[in-house]
């Protein structure tokens, strides 16, 4: 037969053991829900945040050409833009800003309200530029203008995208005669150095 003091030990230890039986349910809980949350934060920030959408916001430095007030000669302007890994991705990017039109005074060479449908870049280096129809419906026409269009776009896509060697303009994915009846454009251009403005101080 026990005696008191045995059962006051006996009791003491049940007390202790039930103790910390609540405490390893609560510190089990406790993790439990520690991890829950854990895991909804790391997939709503996922969702909110996704991995491609912080890598297209790392950007780039590119000059973008546009023309001259006489339409001779293309302007060079710096413009920081996405950083894609992809040729036809970073095409897209320059194209896009160089429809943004001039932001420091010079002459825009595409009309507003062009839209740019998709770029393909080839194996052989020529990158496929395909317009909505507004290019052809809106462009003011002459041969100034239709050059100072097709080489703002040709020379700003070679400089800034080293795998496109030439370019070809297409409109609604159809291959263009010519933009406005001046030039023709059956062929893909390659880029003309010689319509650099020229350096200032420099002779003409």
């Amino acid at each position: 037969m026990s005696t008191k003091k045995q059962r006051r030990s006996d009791n003491f230890k049940d007390r202790k053991k039930k103790k910390s039986t609540r405490i390893a349910y609560l510190v089990a809980i406790i993790g439990g829900v520690v991890i829950l949350l854990v895991l909804f934060f790391v997939i709503l920030f996922d969702a909110l945040f996704p991995m491609e959408d912080i890598k297209k916001k790392e950007k780039k430095i590119t000059e973008i050409y546009f023309s001259d007030s006489q339409e001779r000669f293309l302007v060079g302007e710096k413009r920081y833009i996405n950083k894609e890994e992809d040729a036809a991705g970073q095409a897209r990017e320059v194209v896009k800003a160089l429809l943004d039109g001039s932001k420091t005074g010079n002459v825009s060479t595409f009309p507003a309200h062009v839209n740019l449908r998709d770029v393909k870049v080839g194996k052989d280096g020529t990158a496929e530029v395909n317009f909505s129809s507004d290019l052809t419906k809106l462009h003011p026409g002459g041969s100034a203008a239709e050059m100072a269009t097709i080489y703002s776009l040709t020379n700003s896509l070679t400089t800034n995208v080293p795998e496109i060697k030439a370019v070809k303009i297409l409109v609604e994915g159809k291959a263009l005669s010519s933009i406005k009846g001046h030039i023709s454009a059956m062929n893909s251009f390659k880029p003309d150095p010689d319509l650099y403005a020229p350096v200032k101080g420099e002779n003409n």
